[in-house]
């Protein structure tokens, strides 16, 4: 048997470098957080070859003193933390003191710096060999520059690993859109191959921080989105959230920061997927840029090298605060909201919006046919069920009205195939699918009445038995109230069995021992568990569905008005129970574009 022996630094940094060290784009991560730790205003990254062959990072932070330089290559030599006090409550990017070590040593590394405006600067040099390095003077402004060259030259089987330029590139360019989103007030520059990609001042104020986003996430999604800004039992969420019809084939724009700290978290992906569950589109993805605030004590970041993982102190408190922080938000979002208010309340031009009631008598489709006198009362009959306690819409006019009250979505003049109500508001054209917000309509009805009365429960003539871990059964008597609140009773009939005595009366048909089970999952992962609403609403947006208004069926005009008017009115509105768009404008602009009016 081999005898125990203490590792060389050269080798044992080589085998921290398997975790910190990864690729290029981790090396940039590592020296630019370093940059943000040291008090930097201004960030310039220069990439050659994707990283492979060079990087270079310059920043105007405080430097590092001369007698630090040869520490500052050391392994877990840090500036950071020093006692366990300061790594329960870490408040700075980096704290490990492994980046720079981890670099030299597959690397060649050239760290060249400053302390003070005119004063003298020292570079050290390490080229993969043990830890000692030897300083030199050098001219250099105040702060540091980082240049790393020849990724892994002493680690070929390393290097066998690395992608094609351009893909290693674009993980670097990811690493530099997560810093510029954390830090807005942070200037930043980034060059491959000489040429300028990004060039980012520091951004202010809340329009400067705008337009840094559409940089970085686009155009289309800052059109989209809705900021936000909650705080509450110390904690504060804010950023911006894409509406759910801004949707994603993948998750590439989901950008979550913990006190600046770029993460990916299970229980933070938990929550915010839950806000978005009512409304969101199957197999789609949201878009959003989010920033937590919290007593850094109550956050543990030391989880993994990488620092991508967190751990909350108190992860339910976290979870709930996001899921119903996100998921009132996105309720609250109605027509009214979505179209501007100044255009709304502009006076549209009589020759281009409002055409002569003889024009619009004279439209060459083809009218439907006219229903029978019967039809036309049992239609207002059922929709006048549906509108129960509000009040009756008035007739709309085949023209808008000469007034400042134009309702957002207007007031309708047609109905197209059946399927589609056209509406005239202050802006243009709206087009909105008939069935699809009918169907949020009443099931965001359905849901009111729901909650106001209640889970009733039912008691079972046999109760059903379920075998589960012991850890299950443990949780189930834990959360026995919560159980009962959601209209269960289970009771422990022995150390790994349980009997379920009581279900929901809407769940009577479901697979009640699957979801006990996902039930308990959640609560031992997350906390709490959201899987029987889901379940209810699942039913309920099926009722919702078969109870709404049909293709081809024939609306009147006050029938359509009176649709109209409840979206408006209702949460959620702008999608369906299922995701898809409810309605969609075309100003008056977009038509004469479309029609080349006006060239």
């Amino acid at each position: 048997m081999s005898r125990i022996k203490l590792l060389s630094p050269r080798l044992a940094n080589q085998i921290a470098a398997g975790e910190v060290v990864e690729r290029p784009a981790s090396v940039v991560k590592e020296v630019l957080e370093n940059s943000l730790d040291a008090g930097a205003t201004r960030l310039d990254i220069d990439i050659d070859n994707g990283g492979i062959k060079r990087m270079r990072v310059r920043d105007d932070g405080c430097g590092i003193g001369r007698d630090d330089m040869a520490l500052a290559l050391s392994r877990h030599a840090t500036s950071k933390i020093y006692d366990l006090d300061d790594l329960e409550a870490v408040a700075t990017l980096g704290f490990r003191g492994e980046a720079l070590a981890s670099i030299s040593s597959v690397a060649r590394l050239a760290l060249t710096t400053n302390t003070e405006p005119g004063g003298q600067g020292w570079q050290a040099r390490a080229e993969g060999r043990d830890m000692e390095t030897e300083v030199v003077p050098a001219a250099h402004p105040r702060g540091t520059t980082v240049e790393v060259r020849d990724l892994f030259f002493n680690t070929p089987a390393r290097r066998k690993f690395l992608r094609t330029e351009k893909t290693e590139f674009n993980r670097i360019e990811d690493v530099v859109k997560r810093i510029a989103l954390a830090r807005f007030d942070v200037g930043l520059a980034l060059n491959h191959n000489q040429r300028a990609i990004y060039n980012m001042r520091a951004a202010t104020t809340q329009a400067e921080q705008e337009r840094r986003v559409a940089q970085v996430c686009g155009p289309a999604f800052m059109q989209n989105a809705l900021h936000i800004d909650i705080e509450r039992a110390g904690l504060r969420l804010w950023g911006w959230v894409a509406l759910p019809t801004f949707s994603r084939s993948q998750a590439d724009l989901q950008y979550f920061y913990v006190n600046g700290r770029p993460i990916r978290d299970k229980l933070v992906s938990h929550a915010v997927r839950q806000a978005y569950q009512d409304v969101l589109y199957h197999g789609r993805h949201p878009a959003f840029v989010l920033y937590l605030e919290l007593d850094p004590a109550a956050v543990d970041v030391n989880v993994h090298p990488t620092k991508h993982e967190v751990r909350f102190r108190d992860g339910r408190l976290v979870h709930d605060f996001l899921f119903r922080s996100l998921h009132h938000a996105l309720a609250e979002v109605k027509p009214a909201d979505q179209l501007s208010a100044a255009a709304a309340a502009a006076q549209p031009e009589p020759a281009a919006v409002t055409p002569p009631p003889q024009q619009q008598q004279n439209i060459s489709f083809r009218p439907p046919p006219r229903p029978a006198a019967g039809a036309v009362a049992q239609q207002m009959a059922v929709y006048g069920r549906l509108r129960e306690g509000l009040p009756e819409p008035a007739a709309a006019p085949q023209s808008l009205p000469e007034s400042d009250e134009i309702p957002p979505l207007g007031h309708a003049v047609a109905q197209l195939k059946g399927i589609y109500i056209l509406a005239e508001n202050a802006r243009g054209l709206i087009v909105v699918d008939m069935h699809a917000a009918h169907e949020r309509v009443t099931y965001e009805r359905m849901k009111t009445a729901f909650a106001a009365d209640g889970l009733k429960a039912q008691p079972l003539l046999v109760p059903g038995s379920l075998a589960v871990s012991q850890t299950e059964a443990d949780c189930a008597e834990q959360h026995a109230d919560t159980f009962r609140a959601l209209g269960f009773e289970l009771q422990r009939a022995g150390p790994e069995s349980l009997l379920v005595r009581q279900v929901p009366v809407l769940l009577q048909q479901a697979d009640v021992e699957s979801l006990v089970r996902d039930v308990l999952s959640d609560l031992l992962e997350y906390g709490s568990s959201e899987r029987i609403a889901e379940h209810s609403n699942e039913i309920l947006s099926t009722m919702a569905c078969h109870g709404s208004v049909r293709a081809n069926r024939r609306l009147t005009l006050p029938e359509m008005d009176a649709l109209l008017r409840d979206m408006e009115a209702t949460e959620r509105s702008g999608q369906c129970n299922h995701g898809r768009p409810t309605w969609s404008e075309m100003t008056l602009e977009e038509l004469d574009r479309l029609f080349l009016r006006g060239r």
